[in-house]
């Protein structure tokens, strides 16, 4: 698991640079990402960015709304599987400030990784890094490292990604405008012990919540698949206990 990969599209370190360096940078970099839609699949002209097929039934309209503003909070191999999932399909995505990130594990389940522009280090306001991202690629997935967005820049934010049909993931912050909540937890693991030797599987509990959806829940088990990882339903459905529920 010690492998390095990098990255084709990397738009690196911004710290340093003034507002207008960032964002002529940004845009340089931000044309060597395929053009969106280049890929003729039928699924990413949908009203919904697609997401691994056994998280679907829970998500209103099985997939995640173009236009829209998620957040995510918890096991980050479900999020490697959103992403594997959008760019797997045709789709551009960026990550902003997500220096840990394995890429080896998001490559294991099928991520294009030309199709994903990474910036670990996003400089002071990655909340302005994540507005440029949403002129070009369909998922912009943005770690506010535990800030907190001022209600009326949320909204700008908000109408910006509505008018570009790009979906924004959060993650790690506060932020206006949410209309899905995903949580992610790992429940278990197959294969550990004596005698086994090696992970054979994992299993995530998922729980979806949003005004169109009311409060969903599932688990998904991240198991060797046909040439990749894949999540599968799990055969036990039981509850699993998460964080108090949000009032919409």
């Amino acid at each position: 698991m010690g492998v390095a990969v990098t990255v084709p599209v990397e738009f690196g370190e911004l710290t340093g640079l003034s507002r207008q360096e960032r964002l002529d940078h940004l845009r340089r970099r931000m044309a060597a990402v395929p053009a969106r839609g280049e890929a003729a699949n039928t699924y990413l002209r949908k009203e919904v960015l697609p997401v691994p097929e056994a998280l679907a039934a829970i998500l209103p309209n099985g997939g995640l709304a173009k236009g829209s503003v998620v957040s995510f909070s918890g096991a980050t191999s479900l999020l490697l599987g959103l992403l594997a999932t959008v760019t797997g399909n045709g789709g551009n995505a960026g990550v902003i400030g997500r220096p840990g990130l394995s890429l080896l594990a998001a490559t294991e389940m099928g991520a294009q990784l030309r199709r994903i522009a990474l910036i670990p280090e996003p400089g002071p306001d990655p909340v302005e890094v994540a507005a440029v991202l949403l002129d070009g690629l369909d998922l912009v997935v943005l770690d506010l490292g535990g800030g907190q967005v001022a209600p009326s820049r949320s909204r700008a934010v908000v109408a910006r990604a509505r008018s570009r049909g790009s979906t924004l993931l959060v993650s790690h912050g506060q932020f206006s405008g949410v209309e899905l909540r995903l949580d992610a937890r790992v429940v278990g693991y197959r294969g550990l012990g004596r005698g086994t030797g090696r992970l054979r599987s994992m299993q995530v509990a998922v729980r979806a919540q949003g005004r169109a959806c009311g409060l969903r829940t599932t688990r998904l088990d991240l198991q060797p698949g046909a040439g990749a990882m894949e999540w599968v339903p799990a055969a036990e459905q039981s509850d699993v206990e998460f964080p108090q529920a949000v009032s919409w």
